[in-house]
């Protein structure tokens, strides 16, 4: 079932997509939204807009999505399976395809424990792949998870994330296939900064077909700094930042570590490219959305194709 989704129809016609990322404000401030969503227009397929990333209180992901939708974006809802329950995910996915909303990206969600709450009580009704299975229910079915008929089903292109640097390795792209047998459309990776275990993960997905089954976006973050990368590297679970990126940006001249990181991403970006199974890239430019034209045009992923 065709979602209407730009991005779907971008993958669809063969074109190497490029999405970015949008982190709502920790505050109802709209403007703060759009100030972020400006630098975006015309760089990117499609925006994601996380869903109470790190386990923070934030504007919800719904509602940071409606105004990106006003300053002309396409979102990429993301939904978490740590905050809400089914009844509540179905009901806020209905909300979701009734406004305009086309894409959804299936989280499990980072522990509340890590977040500002860490006393909150965790959901987890049902996990990221079962929101997969649930939300293609809803759309190809017509039907709740429940049985029940649905009067107008959600039109929404499914998205999830997968992680090929978790341990153990050898289980990651068993996990992917599980996703693929769920329903899931697309898939964005974990940031990228070991290309040699990413390859291996690649080739391992290509050699059992999956690569034919679903459309996999590699996951580029730019380094801005070498404190960053020895925070990524020491503190975020499931990261692997080789020793020869901290030594790289090291190297840097003054001033210029930033630049660097850039040029790391462009790099691998343009390798991306070439990679058989690889279909996309999503650029994470945390809380540097207005690099991102820059980063586009040094990737020489622009002008964005038009698709009708």
């Amino acid at each position: 079932m065709k979602s209407g989704s730009n991005l779907e129809k971008i993958l669809e016609a063969g074109h190497f997509a490029f999405t970015g990322e949008l982190g709502p404000p920790r505050g109802a401030n709209v403007e703060e939204v759009r100030k972020k969503a400006r630098p975006l227009k015309g760089m990117v397929d499609s925006v994601n807009i996380t869903d109470n990333q790190t386990a923070m209180v934030r504007m919800s992901s719904w509602a940071a999505s409606l105004i990106a939708i006003q300053e002309g974006l396409e979102p990429n809802y993301q939904m978490v399976c740590r905050d809400r329950n089914r009844l509540a995910m179905q009901a806020d996915l209905l909300g979701a395809s009734a406004h305009g909303i086309r894409n959804l990206l299936c989280l499990s969600g980072d522990h509340q424990q890590f977040g500002d709450h860490p006393k909150a009580k965790g959901v987890f009704d049902i996990d990221s792949t079962q929101l997969i299975g649930m939300v293609k229910k809803m759309r190809d079915e017509g039907k709740f998870l429940s049985g029940a008929e649905i009067d107008e089903p959600p039109k929404l292109f499914i998205g999830a994330a997968a992680n090929p640097f978790a341990e153990p390795l050898e289980w990651r792209v068993h996990r992917l296939a599980k996703k693929i047998e769920a329903g899931v459309d697309f898939i964005q990776t974990q940031c990228i900064y070991n290309m040699k275990t990413f390859r291996e993960w690649i080739k391992q997905a290509n050699d059992m077909g999956l690569t034919e089954k679903v459309y996999i976006l590699a996951g580029v973050t730019p380094m801005k700094s070498v404190g960053m990368a020895r925070y990524m590297k020491k503190s975020v679970p499931g990261m692997d930042v080789p020793d020869e990126i901290i030594k790289r940006l090291q190297g840097a001249p003054k001033g210029k570590v930033a630049a660097e990181g850039i040029k790391m991403a462009c790099e691998q970006i343009e390798e991306f490219k070439e990679m058989k199974g690889v279909h996309g890239v999503h650029l994470m430019a945390i809380e540097w959305e207005h690099k991102v034209p820059e980063i586009a045009e040094q990737a020489k992923v622009l002008p964005r194709p038009q698709v009708d």
